[in-house]
């Protein structure tokens, strides 16, 4: 049964490595950009491409407009970003995702290289216990930091930005959203975050059942039957 159990969290183990993998990499490799149209006062019919790029960390407040051709429509685009800072909820979801892969590459070495030194332990099995179900509950804050902070990049990137520019609210100018790139990468980055708190959430049983906290009864149990003397006859 106990190498059963060990065997079962290599592949919970090895399964929390690839799924941390997409998770920081769906996130931290994304580049996009949003366009909108411009229509000029002095030729309406002739429309003028606004873009703005953006990526990881997601600080939108740095990812400035640019024209073609320059200061199209007599505007200095370059002086126009985007809303919003986001850097903060993607670097903690990365970084924690990327620690979360080197723990799971130790924790591997130890199930296969350390097995009798783990087993006979009682402060390993405890330790690791409460390892796994901090980074159970990290993967939930992360992911829904995460989550939050792509809804709001969404909205920053998406039709608001007509309302948003100074400049699409000058006389004569009309201004139309025209794109943004596909998100469908960072969607499946907060899948892999949410899949991630899953496994180790499974994870921390069979980690318990390892822990003197499984069975202390029967660990007590063998050490007074280990302690009471043999009765003497009369």
């Amino acid at each position: 049964m106990a190498s059963n159990i060990y065997l079962i969290r290599q592949r919970i183990n090895r399964l929390g490595q690839i799924a941390s993998i997409f998770a920081f990499a769906t996130c931290g490799g994304f580049k996009g950009k949003t366009e909108i149209l411009v229509s000029c006062p002095s030729k309406v019919s002739d429309n003028k491409t606004i873009t703005a790029t953006f990526g990881y960390p997601f600080r939108l407040n740095e990812a400035s407009f640019q024209s073609l051709p320059v200061n199209a429509c007599d505007v200095h685009w370059k002086k126009f970003v985007l809303i919003g800072d986001y850097s903060s909820s993607a670097q903690f979801y990365v970084t924690f995702a990327v620690f979360v892969f080197l723990y799971c590459i130790a924790a591997l070495l130890l199930y296969v290289g350390y097995t009798n030194l783990y087993r006979d332990s009682r402060k390993l099995p405890m330790t690791d216990f409460v390892v796994t179900i901090v980074v159970t509950f990290l993967w939930l804050v992360s992911t829904s930091a995460w989550a939050k902070a792509l809804t709001d990049i969404k909205t920053a990137t998406g039709h608001n930005i007509v309302r948003e520019l100074t400049p699409c609210h000058s006389q004569g100018m009309m201004c139309y959203f025209g794109s943004v790139t596909s998100m469908g990468s960072l969607n499946v980055s907060v899948i892999f975050g949410f899949l991630n708190m899953i496994l180790w959430g499974g994870n921390a049983w069979f980690v318990y059942k390892e822990t003197n906290l499984h069975s202390p009864s029967n660990t007590s149990a063998s050490h007074a039957q280990g302690g009471i003397p043999p009765p003497t006859g009369i």
